[in-house]
């Protein structure tokens, strides 16, 4: 008969991600910086006449909304990780995090388009001195936020097993600093072509400049959008069947015997990095759970491995 104590030592907690306390701290402050510079643009831009320095601001202003996101998505996840009602943690309120602020960045792309062909199709009187000060401090902010927001990986490596396999960073990522890092770095990026467009229309007179370099900006946002899209959907939708990981799984099986045959595979993401597994196989060998189960913890990202043995 099973002792409690045995069946105590069966039992695992289902937290597979250990937060990340420091971009959480670090989200917050970028908010508070980006809600200074946001206010300084948008009131600038309103001012001095500037398209591209306006749409900045306002690109800037749904940036402080997603970093707000973010940092709430952290707080939520930490607060919420010992609730049972999440059966395989709460990695993913981050993920979803990302992909919220993904959409953000798709609305704010279009605003920015919409205004920026609206003011080349109704030119108006630019004041170049004040908007191109405004303009390089709300690059400042957004370098200061960027350098905040990087994720250096420090503890996220990818695993390189005996089989060969080289996991990609990709799979380490935290969705959740991910995501407030390409929202600071647009806001970077379309600061510059402000910064550009100002300046090529006080030196050379080419008002065009500053609704084109909006229109590019607009573009720009919108790569980085979609991409950010992808990558979190993929995690939220469990469409991760070709992560190195799977292949790895049925190396191993086929390594055991040749007579195993796998019949049902589901491997997805709890984690940065880490994974859950359900196996099935159908065998003829005298082959048990626990040593399919021994065999797959070389690979230290699957976390909840469940394997089920069919007999033939």
């Amino acid at each position: 008969m099973t002792s409690t104590h045995d069946i105590d030592s069966l039992k695992h907690t289902h937290i597979f991600d250990e937060g990340n306390p420091l971009a959480e701290r670090n989200t917050r402050w970028a908010v508070y910086l980006t809600l200074v510079m946001m206010v300084a643009e948008i009131s600038g831009g309103w001012i001095y006449n500037s398209m591209a320095l306006l749409a900045d601001g306002w690109h800037m202003s749904s940036h402080a909304l997603a970093l707000g996101l973010s940092v709430f998505a952290y707080a939520a996840a930490r607060r919420l990780a010992n609730d049972k009602r999440f059966a395989f943690g709460t990695w993913k309120i981050e993920v979803l995090s990302g992909f919220a602020s993904a959409l953000f960045l798709v609305g704010i792309a279009a605003l920015m388009l919409f205004q920026s062909v609206e003011r080349l199709l109704s030119p108006q009187p630019i004041h170049y001195n004040e908007a191109i000060s405004i303009a390089a401090l709300g690059l400042l902010v957004n370098l200061i936020c960027a350098w905040l927001l990087k994720d250096d990986h420090h503890h996220h490596h990818g695993h390189d097993h005996h089989h060969g396999h080289d996991h990609s960073h990709d799979h380490h990522k935290d969705l959740n600093l991910r995501a407030a890092y390409i929202h600071v770095l647009t806001d970077a990026a379309t600061s510059v072509l402000a910064i550009i467009a100002l300046f090529g229309g006080k030196l050379w007179g080419a008002d065009w400049l500053d609704p084109i370099m909006g229109i590019v900006g607009a573009g720009l946002v919108a790569i980085w959008a979609v991409g950010l899209l992808k990558e979190t959907g993929r995690v939220l939708l469990d469409a991760e069947m070709d992560a190195p990981v799977v292949e790895e799984v049925r190396e191993v099986i086929e390594d055991i015997d040749f007579d195993i045959e796998i019949t049902d595979l589901h491997v997805w993401r709890v984690g940065k990095g880490k994974y859950s597994c359900i196996l099935a196989v159908a065998t003829k060998a005298d082959t048990s759970a626990d040593f399919i189960r021994e065999k797959l913890s070389i690979h230290d990202e699957l976390v909840h491995v469940t394997v089920e043995i069919n007999r033939i």
